[in-house]
């Protein structure tokens, strides 16, 4: 199981490999167009790292209601969490 502050780790780094913005510069609070300056192409190359390093797939209905990292973060914990209740309820 991992914990946020795993996946907020995991996620800054993405965010300085692609949006080239040092990874301990990156808050939870940072809005990832106004602070971090994300735009639409380097945003899909996080999600792809994302969905690589969490094993958690983001569609583009849902990206676009993500607005801040701290967003982010929270999503890919719910889809976790859901994964392992599923997993907990299939062999129970």
């Amino acid at each position: 199981m991992m914990t946020e502050q795993e996946i907020f780790d995991g996620f800054a780094e993405a965010i300085e490999e692609f949006a080239g913005v040092p990874a301990d510069e990156v808050t939870r609070e940072a809005d990832l167009l106004k602070d971090l300056d994300v735009d639409s192409l380097t945003m899909i190359e996080i999600v792809v790292a994302a969905r690589d390093k969490f094993d958690v797939d983001i569609p583009d209905v849902d990206l676009r209601n993500l607005r801040t990292v701290q967003d982010v973060i929270g999503y890919v914990q719910r889809v976790l969490d859901a994964a392992v209740s599923a997993r907990t309820a299939a062999s129970g």
